[in-house]
């Protein structure tokens, strides 16, 4: 029965996109990435010291490189449709990482609103752009100096050439609802958006002229939504996510959209692509076996068992006592089954799928699906 499920997964994966003759151009030098843990790349474990434990990058990788995943994220395979390397994380030093073909500012817990003292992360999507702005200038000085340094770091072009994608204003809205009523943090979206505009306002004046900006997920599908919001039946859908989280996550998107719109008028010299990431992992949710899928919400990675196998406790890969008892948050046995991980984020399996979807481009404003002469390579 798997194998037909993995067969059937990998013909939808093939034919979800439709065959394109036209080879339109859709590549950039260099990428530059700004997000939270859905796309960060090991930035949150090198600036913080600390080790993700296996089975983190098990299905690719083989050992965790600091990504919230079994395998590759959304921006792996973004990165390898556009023929680039994957980006490494700015903060790494260890292992002479190379920035030619861009760099990822992303990090784990970020929000786009300036970091608190109560932040998971410091990393606030202005710190991540100031962050940039070091990078380049510095980085054009290095070149200055010498060529010794043009296979390491970006050429001049290339920052106005490059491609400035964004994923981020998840934890903005799931932080907020552990202290704050829907109608607090909906009432907080316009000051969010104001700080995302000023932080694409900030890149757009360094030269930026390609954006791609990833709208938010459907938080109340999330196990860890689920497993503290989720409680009592009626908040939740006919799919099992929170009701609320979802509702405030297509508000958030709406304005968010409205915004890109905006940014493209008022920017007519640059292209502001808007993907939908919201529909494409909901349909992938509601319609998981379809898909070849056979766990929609419950954790591959995690502890407690059905139906969610998930414990704020005790993260993925960790072992600790509870209750006088050591347990321990082990990963499933088939993680192309799931298409959450640990509770939060997405297995590279439905990471692959929500690609292609977003490479077939009619989940995106403008819409590119006439542009794509690619497919995915697939390899499960």
């Amino acid at each position: 029965m798997k194998t037909i499920l993995n067969i059937f997964q990998i013909f939808i994966l093939l034919f979800v996109i439709p065959s394109l003759a036209k080879s339109v151009k859709f590549n950039y030098p260099s990428v530059f990435n700004f997000g939270d843990s859905n796309s960060d790349t090991g930035n949150l474990v090198a600036a913080y010291g600390f080790f993700l434990e296996p089975p983190y990058g098990q299905s690719y990788f083989k050992p965790p490189t600091g990504r919230f995943c079994d395998g590759r994220l959304i921006v792996d395979f973004l990165m390898d449709e556009m023929d680039l390397p994957f980006l490494n994380a700015y903060l790494e030093s260890v292992g002479l990482p190379n920035f030619r073909k861009g760099c990822n500012f992303a990090v784990a817990g970020s929000k786009i609103l300036p970091a608190t003292a109560s932040s998971v992360s410091p990393f606030s999507l202005g710190l991540q752009v100031s962050q940039f702005l070091r990078f380049k200038n510095r980085s054009l000085e290095l070149i200055a100096k010498g060529k010794k340094f043009d296979k390491y770091l970006p050429a001049e072009d290339y920052y106005e050439k490059g491609l400035y994608m964004f994923d981020i204003g998840q934890n903005d809205l799931a932080g907020a609802f552990y202290s704050q009523t829907f109608d607090q943090v909906v009432a907080s979206i316009p000051n969010i958006l104001v700080e995302f505009e000023t932080g694409v306002k900030r890149l757009y004046e360094q030269g930026a002229r390609n954006f791609w900006i990833h709208n938010t997920g459907p938080l109340g599908c999330l196990a860890q939504n689920v497993a503290k919001f989720g409680t009592d039946p009626s908040k939740l859908d006919e799919f099992g996510c929170v009701s609320g989280h979802n509702q405030a996550a297509k508000l958030f998107n709406l304005q968010l959209h409205a915004l890109s719109k905006k940014l493209h008028g008022q920017y007519v010299d640059s292209n502001v692509t808007y993907v939908d990431i919201y529909t494409i992992k909901y349909n992938l949710i509601s319609n998981y076996s379809r898909y070849g899928f056979e766990q929609p919400i419950m954790a591959c990675c995690g502890y407690g068992g059905p139906p969610l196998n998930y414990d704020s406790r005790v993260s993925c890969g960790q072992t600790k006592v509870l209750n006088g008892t050591t347990v321990s948050a082990k990963g499933c046995n088939d993680s192309t089954e799931y298409v959450n991980w640990d509770g939060i984020h997405y297995t590279e399996a439905a990471n692959q799928y929500i690609s292609s979807q977003i490479l077939a481009g009619k989940y995106s404003d403008p819409p590119f699906s006439d542009q794509m002469p690619f497919l995915l390579n697939l390899k499960f």
